[in-house]
């Protein structure tokens, strides 16, 4: 099972690292998180340089695609080349997009008909996109999650453990991750947001 985090120029740590930290307390033979980027390195919008571990034609390829997010999305979106090498589809992977991520998703029509979860400064930008923007820091419909706010990537990765490998896997992943003294709430919190979008098949698992 391979999850890819897409990861571009300008990226925000959080929206990339939180989701990949969290994944990768997944230890089960074959399941594999990756960052993928266009270029063997990608520096954030704070300077940190990340060597990445997979092509972004690759990682668009793969089980379940996260689409992080960062200062150069705009920029991402009006590169047709770019562009053109992310290869996705909902019918046979789980997406995920996190902030500004979402705009890439709108552009390439995987949100056509579905409200979406953004952050605050990239809201206008994938309302313009004909995009309804939700309130909420997660949401789901079917393989498509989006989530708004650096610290909601937490729900996008419990969301995409939970449709991989059930949620009792997810819980655990975060419990160890949580502070401690507040490991349950926020597990709970994570439950709440997240349930409800969950197939009924995940949620039982």
């Amino acid at each position: 099972m391979h999850i890819a985090i897409l990861t571009f120029e300008g990226f925000n740590e959080l929206d990339s690292l939180i989701a990949l930290g969290i994944l990768n307390r997944v230890k089960k033979p074959g399941w594999r998180v990756s960052i993928a980027s266009a270029a063997t390195h990608v520096r954030s919008m704070n300077g940190l340089v990340l060597e990445a571990q997979t092509s972004l034609r690759e990682g668009s390829a793969a089980d379940a695609v996260i689409i992080g997010s960062g200062v150069r999305t705009r920029g991402v979106v009006r590169d047709e080349m770019l562009m053109e090498q992310l290869k996705l589809d909902s019918r046979r992977q789980v997406l995920g997009a996190q902030c500004s991520g979402t705009l890439v998703l709108a552009k390439l029509g995987i949100l056509h008909g579905v409200s979406a979860c953004t952050d605050l400064t990239t809201k206008p930008w994938v309302e313009e996109a004909g995009i309804s923007v939700l309130n909420q820091p997660f949401f789901a419909k079917g393989n498509v999650g989006t989530a708004g706010g650096c610290l909601a990537s937490q729900y996008l990765a419990f969301w995409i453990i939970a449709r991989l490998d059930g949620i009792e896997t997810a819980q655990d992943a975060l419990h160890y991750v949580a502070p401690v003294g507040e490991k349950e709430e926020y597990v709970a919190r994570a439950m709440r947001n997240v349930m409800p979008y969950l197939p009924e098949a995940s949620a039982a698992a």
